[in-house]
């Protein structure tokens, strides 16, 4: 990691200049850094975080269009991470002296190595070491974590990258949400409907590399009979062995639902009008893939 300091690494809060209007509470001070690739180009949105030296968070964000933050923290000493997609994440160590600028000047990341790719071919997903759960609001307050115990997939790696597919299927009746009733409740026809509609399917051929080890994977999902397009945001984690010696590749992926894009709509109201379940659904999947013999 290479980073620029500035001389004067904890300079007095100027009284003219751009840092002149930030007030500093009693015993804090401001700290300060610019974000920057490995051409000089500012990277925006690089997400920061600063801990106190017990490894508390203090704050933490993302940088500005220029690359830069400022934050305002009490006198102490902190350490900060930078980190941004494709990127190594960026390490130090600071103090903030009181009424004071500590300013780490500019930051300059460096390429992270990616991850190696899977093999072309066909590979299917491992169910033993991966997951598709799931998170609602229950009655506009307490969130619900559930998941599907039972599901399957394929996919076919292409050359490129981009010209992969995949297929999954998820056997509806598996949805549990660790509560008899309601998941009873779930399979029945207010909500998923598992006697008319057993599974839910999602089919994509569209694999598109966001940079570094982030892509995003479009494709269709057929559930309660209703298809949607949807796009699941996606991290890769590269490759692995598994007990055997066999390879694996991983990846985590997030999306959100709505319930009545899928006709979901049941509406059961509380008193007060409080809906029973929110209208949207996040999707969470950890996933591991293993080549076919």
């Amino acid at each position: 990691m290479i980073g620029r300091w500035w001389e004067n690494r904890t300079n007095r809060v100027q009284s003219a200049g751009p840092l002149a209007e930030i007030q500093t509470p009693p015993r804090a001070g401001v700290l300060s850094c610019r974000v920057l690739d490995p051409v000089n180009e500012p990277v925006a949105h690089a997400a920061f975080a600063v801990s106190d030296a017990m490894g508390r968070k203090v704050v933490s964000g993302g940088t500005d269009p220029f690359g830069s933050f400022v934050a305002t923290v009490p006198v102490g000493e902190y350490r900060l991470t930078v980190s941004a997609d494709g990127y190594t994440p960026y390490l130090t160590s600071t103090v903030v002296e009181e009424n004071s600028l500590a300013s780490l000047g500019d930051v300059m990341l460096e390429v992270a190595q990616l991850p190696e790719l899977p093999r072309a071919g066909d590979w299917e997903i491992e169910p033993t070491h991966s997951s598709i759960g799931f998170t609602a609001r229950h009655i506009g307050l307490a969130r619900i974590h559930g998941r599907f115990n039972s599901f399957a997939g394929a996919v076919r790696i292409g050359i490129p990258m981009e010209r992969s597919a995949m297929h999954v299927v998820i056997d509806a009746a598996s949805i549990d949400t660790n509560v008899a009733l309601r998941d009873d409740h779930l399979r029945s026809a207010d909500f998923l409907d598992v006697e008319r509609f057993p599974t839910l399917e999602f089919y994509s051929e569209r694999f598109v590399h966001k940079g570094g080890t982030r892509w995003a994977v479009t494709g269709g999902l057929t559930l309660h009979g209703v298809t949607r397009t949807i796009t699941l945001d996606t991290e890769y984690l590269g490759l692995g062995n598994g007990m055997e010696g066999e390879v694996r590749a991983a990846c985590r992926a997030t999306t959100e639902l709505h319930r009545e894009d899928f006709t979901v709509s049941w509406q059961t109201m509380l008193a007060r009008g409080i809906a029973v379940v929110g209208p949207s659904i996040e999707i969470e999947l950890d996933v591991q893939i293993v080549q076919k013999e």
